[in-house]
């Protein structure tokens, strides 16, 4: 594809600070109507990325080209892309009502706020001041606030912290609706569920560097992963099978032929393993070495 088939292409990112490489040479695309995740463990330097391509930090080398022409953050690229960030701060005595009107003036482009105020499931709140709010309703404020200048790129960092798996499941129906419209998306999650159900591709950093990229099912089919069996950790000295990985709570085993490793199990009074299919999660720990927080 040529670079101008592109709404957003990021070349050899690079951001040094005295004791660390925070991102080293990343290199990220993103396509018209596409939704693509960026996926790392704490210090991975994902969100050091993401401000980068926000416009929010300056790279120390590389490029960063929007719609095929614009290579810095003007006028024009901020009309067209909208940011929720991670962490949110309002004015607290602005009703929610107030706090849209607000925003909304800060963009020539103008939106319907009734179909944001029903998409987003705010009609109830309007009137309701910020401070008064519940962390999800808050959430979802911000994250409607992000769509509020009818963007054509839409930067999601963690877009459904807070929220109960009801609200959860309703914003993910809302973010593919929008994809559907022809929206972009970059989204950073901690909920690997969420990025295999959303995303059309897939980067995974780890130490600055972008370690893994494609579908969530070829990225799965490209690990080498069988058959995973995950049990309490207090029994792996017990397993103790090549491969074996701890993290948190449990241990996990990949094996191609599970059977040997169920009749251990069982052999030494285990019953509450779990025997599935590889998740983008096991891809994740496999690369990482560790669950994703």
């Amino acid at each position: 594809m040529a670079e101008n088939d592109f709404v957003l292409v990021a070349k050899d990112l690079k951001k040094y600070y005295p004791s660390v490489k925070a991102v080293d040479g990343v290199s990220i695309e993103l396509k018209k109507g596409e939704i693509i995740s960026i996926l790392g463990p704490n210090g991975a330097g994902k969100t050091t990325t993401v401000e980068m391509l926000e416009g929010l930090r300056k790279p120390d080398s590389g490029r960063i080209v929007y719609f095929g022409k614009y290579e810095k953050i003007t006028d024009e690229v901020k009309e067209r892309i909208g940011v929720c960030l991670q962490e949110n701060f309002f004015f607290e005595e602005l009703t929610v009502l107030e706090t849209i009107r607000l925003y909304a003036s800060l963009y020539s482009t103008k939106v319907d706020f009734e179909e944001i105020i029903d998409t987003f499931q705010l009609r109830e709140k309007l009137n309701a001041r910020i401070k008064h709010l519940s962390g999800g309703q808050k959430q979802r404020l911000a994250v409607a606030l992000a769509f509020l200048n009818n963007p054509d790129i839409i930067f999601l960092d963690e877009p459904t912290v807070g929220l109960d798996p009801q609200a959860r499941r309703h914003l993910w129906d809302v973010i593919l609706k929008y994809k559907k419209e022809g929206k972009s998306i970059i989204l950073t999650t901690h909920y690997m569920e969420e990025a295999h159900q959303l995303s059309d591709r897939v980067y995974i950093m780890d130490h600055g560097k972008i370690i893994a990229q494609g579908t969530p099912q070829e990225l799965i089919s490209s690990s080498g992963l069988n058959s995973v069996i995950e049990f309490p950790k207090q029994y792996a000295d017990k397993i103790n099978f090549e491969g074996m990985m701890i993290t948190g709570e449990y241990a996990y085993i990949s094996v191609a032929d599970p059977i040997p490793v169920i009749e251990k199990l069982l052999a030494v009074n285990v019953r509450n393993f779990v025997l599935r299919h590889p998740t983008l999660e096991d891809v994740f720990l496999k690369l990482t070495g560790r669950k994703i927080d």
